[in-house]
């Protein structure tokens, strides 16, 4: 199995709509993104507040123009937009297209999550309180740490597990093992379950487990039966680990509206499109209260989800690596998609940063709108 997904062929790119006048500048005291990432130059340009307060047809003009700026953001591969569950503007870069599969890397790991809240909703699953050594006890290593059995589904999905991370320079002999699950679990504990938060692949994709072995069934099975109702919503392909187990966390291929229509789903309290309960209201809220923090960013982390404020708004946003990202933001019931060029890392080259700067430019629009 290969440890990298690649995305489909590229088609021509996704025309946009006539460029406008923005109609909302920047934020005064809001830092920009570093020199490298800086955001295109008619996005800098604007100062001050409001200009006009647009109606929905001057909004989704305002927001194409932005996303047209936007091409010169040179890893960025799709934008698209919606504001109460209507897309405002979409738009491909470098041959890419809104509706071309892209690997989402860490931002399944929100998909994840997700999946977990519905497993408990339908009682497969206990509680984020539930210890995980029990539903895993096959694959525990043969003298168990006694923190193991303190650690609990919560501390899974809010990366507090306290066992040694499974990403960045760990990540590559973690996959080169022939046992995933047993490999994570019989990582050296670094600190106490609970304690600070520890980004690891190996979290989510012990999660992937849980839900197969609770179920009975493969996870990409559950996502499309218990998402699948949401117009949209396709998982076109996934990786699955040594043992058949669906990768948690890492090489899920999805298009951008596809990302956003996940969004979406938070964005309404659970509910779909037509009207079908998802998603506990409960467990949006559960997922989005602040858990812990990134010692990488300081950004806060509940289940799944980052938490920062972007341009004076309160934003709960998914995050892949590359530059995959999902931005919803309940005050102006806004969505925000975006796939990127997944073979660059986002956060030391400046291309997150100016992702946010992009995101942070629509808010304000949305905001202008209001």
């Amino acid at each position: 199995m290969s440890a990298r997904m690649h995305a489909l062929p590229v088609v021509a790119m996704l025309a946009v709509a006539m460029l406008v006048p923005l109609a909302c500048g920047k934020t005064p005291g809001v830092d920009p993104p570093p020199p490298s990432a800086a955001p295109p130059a008619g996005l800098a340009a604007q100062s001050g507040g409001c200009v006009a307060r647009p109606d929905r047809q001057g909004l989704a003009a305002t927001v194409a123009a932005l996303l047209a700026e936007a091409d010169a953001i040179a890893p960025l591969r799709a934008v698209v937009v919606a504001r109460d569950g209507v897309v405002l503007a979409e738009r491909g870069y470098g041959g890419a297209r809104p509706d071309t599969p892209a690997n989402i890397k860490s931002a399944s790991k929100t998909v994840v999550s997700a999946l977990v809240g519905v497993a408990i909703d339908k009682g497969l699953l206990e509680g984020v309180d539930q210890p995980i050594a029990p539903l895993l006890d096959t694959e525990l290593p043969p003298d168990p740490d006694p923190r193991l059995a303190r650690v609990t589904i919560g501390h899974l999905l809010s990366m507090q597990a306290g066992l040694e991370r499974t990403s960045g320079p760990y990540y590559g002999r973690w996959v080169a093992s022939d046992n995933w699950v047993r490999d994570a679990l019989a990582r050296p504990f670094v600190d106490e379950p609970g304690g600070a938060m520890l980004y690891s692949t190996g979290s989510t994709h012990l999660l992937s487990a849980i839900l197969a072995r609770a179920s009975g069934r493969p996870v990409l099975e559950l996502a499309r039966e218990w998402l699948g109702p949401q117009a949209g919503f396709v998982i076109s392909a996934w990786d699955r680990d040594p043992q058949g187990i669906h990768f948690g966390g890492n090489n899920m291929a999805m298009d951008t509206r596809s990302l956003l229509a996940f969004g979406e789903i938070y964005r309404s309290g659970g509910v779909s499109r037509d009207g079908r309960r998802l998603l506990s209201r409960a467990w949006i809220d559960a997922s989005w209260q602040p858990r812990t923090q990134s010692r990488f960013t300081g950004d806060g982390y509940g289940y799944g989800w980052f938490l920062r404020d972007i341009a004076g708004e309160p934003v709960r946003f998914a995050w892949g690596y590359g530059g995959q990202m999902l931005y919803v933001v309940p005050s102006l019931e806004l969505v925000v998609a975006m796939t990127s060029d997944d073979g660059q890392a986002s956060a030391r080259s400046g291309h997150r940063d100016a992702l946010h700067g992009l995101a942070a430019e629509v808010i304000r629009a949305a905001r202008c709108a209001s």
